[in-house]
């Protein structure tokens, strides 16, 4: 069994934490001093593992010091940026940020050439075994937020359960359904809660990260799960626009990139973690 990482905190209010960027992100100093160790936030699995990884193991030899902070929801890694409370993040993929910065007037970054990995989005269920035996009316979770509800609905069109307008991106919704022959229920809960939603539906999709926490595994607990080549979602190291050449982010880019780091990847999470670089 995969070692895992325990949610720590209750997830925070997004509402609340949008107004404390709005009121707080513009007078923060983009800038970094680039001294002392660098501060990383980010979602507990994989990411924390992973960054644990490299604080235990490559990060001495490479002449960083490194602090890792562990959170449970998508928001606060990225205001923790805004606001320099930590200096870099790791937990989210371009359409997310994308999103984020344009509901927030924030200016996060990723950091160029710091891909690191991938977590195949899945759909899971406690009664079914087949996608296929979804019966009418059923009813399905999927993540609240802008991004991932969009690439929830991209998965389930994918393995023909729905089929989506014409021209959607990454911006779908429910709303954007123009065939639905099986009538599903959609659920909309946040990320976070979803695993805990699986006993309550008839089927849930749910982020690789929240899916390890509560150890589900998309490569074998999954009904489907998205394909990841050429996939847009992967995970990377994101920065305050004008931190990207900070010497501490960029000796971390390279060792999140690294041989020994993909080495890890693999031989720890079995294919439901895949390495990006």
């Amino acid at each position: 069994m995969r070692n895992t990482a325990k949610i720590t905190t209750a997830v925070l209010a997004a509402g609340a934490l949008t107004l404390g960027l709005t009121a707080c992100g513009s007078d923060q100093d983009s800038g970094s001093d680039a001294s002392g160790p660098l501060t990383v936030a980010a979602t507990a699995t994989p990411q924390g593992q992973i960054l644990t990884y490299v604080k235990d193991n490559l990060a001495k030899d490479a002449g960083l010091e490194l602090e890792v902070k562990e959170f449970t929801d998508y928001v606060t890694p990225n205001t923790a940026v805004q606001q320099g409370e930590v200096d870099a993040n790791y937990f989210q993929h371009q359409p997310y940020l994308d999103d984020f910065n344009k509901k927030n007037g924030t200016d996060i970054v990723a950091v160029p050439g710091a891909t690191v990995h991938l977590e195949p989005l899945g759909v899971y269920s406690e009664g079914l075994k087949d996608l296929a035996d979804l019966k009418k009316g059923a009813t399905v979770a999927i993540p609240n937020d802008t991004t991932n509800e969009a690439r929830a609905l991209k998965l389930l069109e994918a393995n023909g359960l729905i089929e989506l307008k014409s021209g959607v991106g990454y911006e779908a919704t429910p709303k954007d359904i123009a065939s639905n022959p099986k009538n599903l229920q959609f659920k909309e809960l946040e990320a976070a809660l979803l695993p805990r939603s699986v006993s309550d539906v008839d089927a849930a999709v749910i982020n690789g990260n929240y899916a390890l926490e509560a150890d589900l595994s998309p490569a074998e607990d999954a009904l489907a799960a998205e394909a990841p080549e050429n996939n847009p979602y992967g995970n990377f190291l994101a920065v305050k626009k004008g931190n990207e050449d900070d010497p501490r982010v960029e000796k971390l880019a390279k060792l999140l990139t690294s041989p020994e780091v993909k080495k890890y990847v693999d031989d720890t999470y079995d294919g439901s973690v895949v390495a990006a670089f």
